[in-house]
């Protein structure tokens, strides 16, 4: 199934390094739970391209599955018509498959399970846990409450039983129009939760699905259908992403009010951010919607087929999943630490080729006209026992335009009048005279002479040459087209601004059309990897080159700024370190200043794309709540527990205006037994908000 990037894979190597993750598994093994098996599944909604994000998530599941000699499905969510479709469906398929893994005969989709799910849901409601509910969406988020009100029960939610089965049936047989009415399970609607206040388990869609086909008018909800094809697929893990931590309750309700065969564990990961780019499905839609991007597969989209088209190679994604780990917390990683683990893969995998993409015409007048001489190249200098090519050269030659100034600054080693440097491979040349425009002045060509006794590169006079160019020989270089990409977005988080569109990078895109490659690559073929000498890595475009239209794709520069940014952390750890030990104490006389007063919180939510924060409302007895930034959601996973408790503040602080928003106070937490972990000192008193302590 999988192509023969496959064979990059040592089975006898670990997939997945050690985590919370393995070490739940480890645990549970020791203990026998499921007699030992390990079975996951990796189960994309076909609704777009899959991306990096879920290619941490698919090394995750079939890596496990490996690591354990478990077993890993590949299974499709599709629940929803409207968004959903087969082309979807082949492009994950294919996707998965070129990372390297393999679904064996294990392929299912959630429509196949559609009629069991249906019986399931006439069996809660013949055990008086679902009803159907008449209310529009509208109506009931009125009903439904919010953080600091619990809901109220629906009109509807007391039918009968037979009223409810009923209507059910006449829902599935089409009677109503979407949206008439939603089936719910009958759970609580005061639950502190609010996925837990009677979630919707299906609702109306007349819409034809790229699987069962008209079949159906009925679909079942993600939160319903999702833990019904674990326990039928007998899922051991069910691994996902932390904002399915506030939906666990109801996974677990389902798999224990309904027959299932199985019980399946739904344990939480963080998701994969990238500094400059996007990594939610819709945004990364509307990029190609609005054809801001040639397609999911344009290079510089984050996803599977983007990477794929740009040149990244499956092992290379397979080992920056690794080394950036599994964790409990969001986070965001620097796209430095991508492209520095595929400089490393490609570093050992790409033959070094010469190409001159801005090329300024040489002519070498001391070299015969009719005369061609032949170099020997490696293909990788370091291990010459990989093979070599013949690049041949002329009187009339390429090098790139950076190469040359005609007044150069000082410490410049390349070309310039009156200048020696070295053409790599080949021989020594010098500038004796600078051809230019007599309209707009710009170099047209450089004369220059060889040295016949410098072949191969070097003097036999000793001389110091310390400039060398790549180049290519005008008589015997093929053309290409180039694509150079930089990064799609011009700022490290584009959500910040009020539309993501607002960070688009004008310049992510250019394309050089009279680019002159070394005629060994007449042979390339798409999807090839090679290192452009002096300039970067390159792939031949998998969809638009041909052999007499050669097209690649820069993949990678070589400048790796990772172990600079490396560097720079470490400075700065260290500076921390250093002022945190001069902080250690407090003086009494500035204690004396802090301005401590009692608070009531009255809201508290999570901060989205902040793995730390909750973003709390306290009430300080003034005219409006103020806003206070917590680092304690690792603490309370869900916020709602807050609500009500007095707390100590700090209520002279000057605001601080943080990423995520301005925080206008600061709560007195303590550390918890867990390293890491911080609860807020919360007070057993009866006094007013504002309050002073004194």
């Amino acid at each position: 199934m999988a192509d023969n990037n496959k064979n990059e894979f040592n089975i006898e190597h670990k997939k997945v390094a050690p985590n919370f993750i393995t070490e739940i598994i480890d645990e549970q093994i020791k203990t026998g739970k499921n007699d030992g098996r390990i079975h996951t599944r990796f189960p994309p909604e076909p609704n777009g391209y899959l991306h990096i994000g879920h290619a941490k998530a698919i090394c995750l599941n079939f890596g496990i599955a490996a690591d354990y000699k478990g077993k890993c499905n590949l299974r499709f969510d599709d629940t929803n018509p409207l968004s959903e479709s087969d082309e979807y469906v082949q492009a994950i398929k294919q996707d998965v498959s070129w990372l390297g893994f393999d679904w064996e005969d294990r392929l299912y989709f959630a429509s196949d399970y559609f009629d069991q799910m249906y019986e399931w849901a006439v069996y809660l409601i013949k055990e008086g846990k679902a009803y159907v509910d008449s209310l529009s969406v509208e109506e009931f988020k009125d009903y439904r409450g919010d953080y600091n009100n619990p809901g109220k029960p629906s009109p509807y939610r007391d039918r009968t039983v037979d009223e409810n089965l009923d209507l059910f049936k006449r829902m599935k047989n089409g009677e109503f129009g979407d949206g008439e009415h939603v089936l719910r399970a009958k759970i609580d609607m005061t639950n502190p939760n609010m996925n837990m206040r009677d979630p919707a388990l299906y609702r109306i869609k007349h819409a034809s699905h790229h699987n069962s086909g008209d079949k159906w008018c009925i679909y079942p909800m993600y939160d319903y259908a999702h833990e019904l094809e674990d326990a039928l697929e007998h899922i051991t893990h069910s691994l996902c992403t932390l904002e399915f931590e506030d939906h666990r309750p109801i996974y677990n309700w389902v798999i224990e009010n309904t027959p299932v065969p199985a019980t399946p564990q739904q344990i939480e990961f963080a998701r994969l951010n990238l500094t400059y780019t996007v990594m939610s499905k819709r945004k990364l839609a509307r990029l190609v919607e609005e054809k801001i991007v040639d397609g999911w597969d344009d290079p510089r989209l984050p996803t599977i087929s983007g990477l794929r088209r740009r040149g990244y190679s499956p092992s290379s994604i397979r080992k920056f999943c690794n080394k950036i780990g599994i964790a409990k917390r969001d986070s965001i990683v620097d796209i430095a630490l991508l492209e520095h683990t595929l400089r490393e893969d490609l570093n050992a995998t790409s033959p070094r080729v010469m190409a001159v993409l801005d090329p300024l015409k040489i002519i070498i007048t001391n070299y015969p006209e009719d005369k061609t001489d032949e170099f020997d190249a490696p293909y990788f200098p370091d291990k010459p026992e990989k093979g070599s090519r013949k690049i041949p050269f002329s009187r009339e030659i390429y090098i790139e335009r950076e190469d040359f100034k005609e007044k150069p600054p000082r410490k410049w080693h390349r070309l310039a009048p009156g200048r020696e440097i070295r053409l790599r491979y080949a021989c020594l040349i010098t500038c004796n005279k600078v051809v230019k425009d007599p309209e707009t002045g710009e170099v047209k060509e450089l004369h220059c002479t060889w040295d016949p006794e410098s072949k191969g590169g070097t003097s036999p006079d000793g001389r110091k040459v310390r400039g060398t160019s790549h180049w290519v020989s005008a008589k015997h270089c093929i053309r290409a087209k180039v694509r150079k990409y930089d990064r799609l977005f011009n700022q490290s988080n584009p959500l910040v601004a009020d539309d993501f569109l607002e960070s688009l990078n004008p310049e992510s895109l250019e394309v050089l059309e009279n680019c002159y490659l070394e005629p060994s690559l007449v042979q390339a073929r798409p999807e090839e990897r090679y290192q452009f000498e002096r300039l970067g890595y390159y792939v031949v475009d998998r969809y638009d080159s041909t052999s007499k239209n050669l097209v690649f794709n820069q993949t990678v520069t070589l400048r790796d700024t990772w172990a600079k940014i490396e560097r720079a952390q470490q400075r700065k750890a260290q500076q921390k370190k250093k002022q945190e030990k001069k902080n250690k104490y407090l003086d009494f006389k500035d204690f004396t200043k802090v301005d401590l007063r009692v608070g009531k919180i009255v809201a508290a939510a999570t901060v989205e794309g902040a793995d730390r924060l909750l973003k709390l409302q306290v009430d300080l007895g003034e005219a409006k709540p103020r806003q206070v930034m917590a680092g304690i959601r690792e603490s309370y996973s869900e916020p709602s527990v807050l609500i009500g408790k007095q707390v100590v503040v700090v209520a002279n602080l000057k605001p601080r205006k943080m990423k995520f928003g301005v925080s206008e106070a600061m709560i007195l937490s303590c550390e918890t037994d867990k390293k890491g972990e911080y609860e807020v000192s919360s007070l057993e008193l009866s006094v007013k908000p504002g309050t002073k302590l004194v």
